[in-house]
């Protein structure tokens, strides 16, 4: 009896964080269904970034092999297929499994469609071996009823799934992928799959998508890849290119769900929209990731009105030169909640933010090259970073928060308002199709920038480092440089307290913020207080 080779992974996926940590970060998880519990899966609810990730895969999800005697295959030829098992049914170029099994699929099928009919507590497993459909007016594969279905790329094989530039209804379902599934979808193999979607999107799952392994080459008119209630990647390589979204997850009716978790992989994006975008939570902890958004940093102008940037700053972009009055979203790392960076390698050339959160920003750890047409790192509520190397090199703001804390790491930033912002009420500067958009934050919380560590040269042509609350400078190296026109390398509307490290300004703000030369700055006082009231 043939095996082919399981795949055994060991997923680290605690992640234990040292220091500050971002409101909204516990654990809440939903109890699992009967049939997630027999194939031991829970899935996360918070819409805060879970602490343990042990149940984001399953074992079926890791494991890729299956017995090829005991296989269903069939051989696709043309306009029509073969098999000689009873619960696969042909009519034409259509293909309809029908029941729990493991199906090969090898041979080419133009204009067909292999659907997956089963019962709700059926798992099938699709082993792609060197399979070509295409369809035109429809999803090559389409997942209408399972319990789990998985996609399996035997190994060293090339295979490809494509269709036309349209999809016609087949039922009540609206097909609009290449690949369609209602039911949870894991993809994992040791091949290649090819996915072109001329229309639509070219991967999606109603339910969860799972990704564990296998090289993928996505070019889509929409979103490249996309899941409803999640999107998981283990591992794997990645190349999309996609008119909106390259990675996607969203889930309009649970807010909830829609949560989008990376342990592993390796990720080059060029989005039309954003690179990866999660419309909940989204956990990064480790991989490679270069994502292109829109046409890149250098489509957004930095403009002057006259006065110097800061608040009277505005942005002007291709889109406001045709005076478009809806922009898209063109970020590289964004989440309508928290954001969650562990490890990992990031380069990212982006229209607006590069990483951008609706929640708190949490950065452990990683290398990050940055260019934006906007903020490299905005948060709409808190930004922690503990470590790890920044070099911005073209932004409007290097980062900016609410609050914004740094307890590590190095820092390379050359912005054309502000290097680091803590903003209360709403900032006008921000992308927004040539009408500045007016920043959200929190009227009446507690604004502060708070520096522990690190090593920071800052270039800016606003403030270096702007606080409209406290600031407090307790360690660190600070190279700090402003061009003036009325901003400052340190300015700070509140208390100002510098218990330690090396500050170097151009101006001499580091004795007076916000006044060149050490004229009248910010009040003094005990220095700002952190988010648990204790003074600095």
């Amino acid at each position: 009896m043939k095996k082919r080779e399981i795949l055994s992974l060991v997923l680290v996926t605690a992640l234990v964080f040292s220091g500050c940590s971002p409101a909204g970060a516990g654990v809440s998880e939903s109890p699992a269904s009967e049939a997630d519990a027999a194939d031991g899966e829970q899935s996360p609810s918070s819409a805060g970034t879970p602490v343990s990730t042990s149940d984001m895969f399953t074992d079926r999800d890791m494991e890729i092999g299956y017995d090829e005697e005991t296989s269903v295959r069939i051989a696709l030829s043309g306009d029509s297929a073969s098999c000689g098992f009873d619960a696969v049914e042909i009519s034409g170029s259509t293909v309809t499994v029908t029941e729990e099994g493991t199906y090969i699929l090898s041979g080419t099928l133009n204009d067909g469609m292999i659907v997956v009919n089963a019962g709700d507590t059926d798992k099938i497993q699709l082993v792609l071996d060197q399979a070509e459909i295409t369809n035109g007016t429809s999803a090559a594969i389409y997942v209408l009823e399972a319990d789990k279905v998985f996609i399996t790329t035997a190994s060293g094989t090339t295979n490809t799934l494509s269709n036309g530039d349209e999809y016609a209804a087949v039922d009540d379902n609206n097909i609009d992928a290449v690949i369609f599934s209602k039911s949870d979808l894991t993809l994992n193999g040791e091949g290649t799959l090819t996915v072109s979607a001329s229309a639509g999107h070219g991967i999606v799952s109603k339910d969860d998508l799972v990704f564990t392994g296998g090289t993928y080459d996505i070019t889509a008119a929409d979103h490249g890849i996309s899941g409803k209630d999640s999107v998981r990647i283990a591992k794997g390589t990645y190349t999309i290119s996609s008119g909106k979204d390259g990675i996607h997850a969203e889930n309009k009716d649970d807010s909830s769900s829609g949560f989008l978790y990376i342990a592993d992989g390796s990720f080059t994006i060029a989005a039309g929209g954003d690179g990866i975008s999660a419309a909940s939570y989204l956990l990064i902890e480790n991989g490679t990731v270069s994502v292109t958004a829109g046409e890149g940093s250098a489509s957004a102008v930095m403009a002057s009105d006259g006065r110097g940037f800061g608040r009277q700053g505005e942005i002007e972009t291709q889109a406001a030169a045709a005076q478009e009055e809806d922009t898209v979203s063109q970020k590289g790392i964004k989440a309508d909640g928290t954001v969650t960076i562990a490890s990992g390698a990031f380069v990212m050339d982006t229209a607006d933010d590069s990483i951008h959160a609706g929640g708190d920003i949490l950065i452990s750890d990683g290398e990050f090259e940055l260019k934006s047409g906007d903020d490299a790192v905005h948060s709409d509520a808190a930004v922690t970073i503990q470590g790890g190397s920044f070099s911005i090199e073209y932004c409007y703001e290097g980062i900016e928060g609410l609050s914004v804390t740094v307890d590590d790491g190095s820092f390379g930033i050359t912005s054309q308002d502000d290097g680091i912002n803590s903003a209360g009420g709403a900032d006008s500067s921000g992308f927004g199709g040539g009408r500045p958009r007016q920043d959200s934050f929190s009227e009446g919380s507690d604004s502060f920038i708070i520096i522990n560590g690190g090593d920071f040269t800052i270039t800016s042509a606003g403030d270096c480092i702007d606080s409209n609350g406290d600031l407090a400078i307790n360690g660190g190296t600070l190279q700090l440089t402003c061009s003036g026109n009325g901003n400052t390398a340190l300015d700070c509307d509140g208390s100002y307290a510098v218990n330690g490290g090396d500050v170097t300004t151009n101006d001499g703000s580091e004795n007076n913020p916000g006044q060149m030369g050490g004229g009248m700055g910010g009040r003094g006082g005990m220095g700002p207080k952190r988010p648990n009231g204790e003074e600095e």
